[in-house]
């Protein structure tokens, strides 16, 4: 995303609903998309950017540029689907997707796609098994390419907790990698 320009900020929080528009169209795509990667759900990620917009609009007329305008706009986006991960497993659990597939005769590209999109799955499943907190800074650190400074100053956290949460991250990554790497065998030589 780039850099928006202080004026249209300053006028989309004077209530011009142009430039509210503008300052929508300008983020929409950047924000969807970081809350897809922190959520791992089209739905969800949908319903976090709708609230992200409601927040902005309440919020923008007190944003006073101590900090830049994406740094904040992060904030608000990993707050609110943070937040929204949060409601939801204490409202409904997990949801169930359905990833059953069909076999088929297929050509060697197909085959090869249907592989990427199985790993992708996996690596989307193991995600979503991660603490949120853990998430959002794997996301930010590996996905979003942040260093570990901005990460803190984003979620608004220590710099050592940004540490520790990635470690941990990683770690429970590894851990449920060699779990399925171990499924995969046992499911294998049955």
């Amino acid at each position: 995303m780039r850099e928006i320009e202080r004026e249209l900020i300053e006028k989309a929080g004077k209530g011009d609903t142009r430039a509210f528009r503008e300052l929508y169209d300008q983020t929409s795509g950047y924000v969807y998309g970081l809350a897809y990667r922190v959520t791992g759900r089209k739905h969800d990620a949908e319903e976090v950017a709708q609230d992200v917009y409601v927040r902005i609009h309440r919020s923008l007329a007190v944003f006073r540029f101590q900090s830049a305008f994406k740094t904040w706009l992060y904030r608000v986006v990993l707050n609110t689907a943070l937040n929204h991960l949060k409601k939801k497993r204490r409202i409904a659990g997990h949801e169930v997707e359905d990833t059953e597939g069909f076999n088929a005769v297929a050509s060697p590209e197909a085959v090869r796609s249907v592989e990427i999109s199985e790993s992708e799955l996996k690596l989307k499943r193991m995600l979503e098994r991660l603490n949120p907190d853990q998430r959002a800074c794997l996301v930010l650190r590996e996905l979003e390419g942040m260093d570990y400074q901005a990460i803190s100053e984003t979620l608004g956290i220590n710099l050592n907790t940004v540490r520790s949460r990635l470690k941990r991250a990683r770690e429970a990554l590894i851990a449920m990698g060699k779990k399925e790497v171990a499924n995969d065998a046992m499911f294998q030589n049955t």
